[in-house]
């Protein structure tokens, strides 16, 4: 079975369990390109884990996840690896920057570990800079920056490897209102300047309405199955709640 053309991104009735504890029960969603995606729901409802399942970090206990006509609950650990370094970028809640490196460095650095000339590299990466209006921050490392400043770093840095999906797992989450709004205005116009598939993890109703589409999670199962596009998933959610 592989994904329809139409989602660049799909998962099939995901189940995972942290220590034996469900996390997810029956999950199924997709992404089209371009689409940004809000995943909403309470702290612990499992939407980190969600992420980390779609991006390869987790691999299910049940169920399918595709990224075009990859099966990736199936790769092998390099393969995954090779699919997140050339395909995919995370935001994390908080931006974990490289205390050594300056702005443009921490930017730049996939690119470099990919094999891009360090030109190159720190081309694209202050570029992404610029468009998340940090340029200033290109020369300084993350102990001289405010927390904001580093968080577009970070989003920088997901950016300029130029990948299919995005992943954001409560990227703003740290941030005061002010910066928050600046952030998430610099996040969802440089996926759509670029079209990007985004999948956006928040608890934060007004981060929500930037999305193009909302699914919201409950204890692990999606709370609208009209979301998902995956009946048989709607049905196997509903048997195991």
């Amino acid at each position: 079975m592989v994904a329809p053309p139409d989602d660049v991104l799909r998962a099939r009735t995901l189940s995972y369990a942290h220590d034996g504890s469900p996390a997810l029960a029956g999950v199924s969603l997709g992404a089209r390109e371009g689409e940004i995606l809000a995943v909403t729901g309470p702290r612990g409802c499992g939407k980190t884990t969600l992420l980390k399942c779609l991006s390869g970090q987790f691999v299910p206990e049940h169920g399918e996840v595709w990224f075009k006509d990859t099966a990736v609950h199936s790769l092998a650990p390099l393969s995954r690896e090779r699919l997140w370094r050339d395909h995919f970028g995370w935001i994390d809640t908080e931006p974990q920057l490289v205390p050594e490196l300056t702005g443009w460095e921490n930017a730049a650095l996939p690119l470099m570990l990919r094999g891009t000339g360090r030109r190159a590299a720190k081309s694209a990466a202050c570029e992404w800079l610029e468009r998340l209006d940090v340029a200033e921050c290109a020369g300084s490392r993350p102990g001289a920056l405010l927390q904001s400043q580093r968080q577009r770093v970070a989003i920088a840095r997901a950016l300029a490897s130029t990948p299919s999906v995005l992943f954001a797992d409560e990227p703003t989450a740290p941030l005061h209102r002010a910066d928050r709004a600046q952030v998430l205005r610099a996040l969802t116009s440089a996926a759509r300047t670029h079209g990007l598939t985004v999948v956006l993890a928040t608890q934060d109703p007004e981060v929500a309405t930037l999305a193009d589409r909302t699914v919201t999670l409950l204890d692990g199962r999606l709370v609208d199955p009209a979301a998902s596009p995956d009946a048989e998933g709607i049905a196997a959610c509903s048997a195991s709640a």
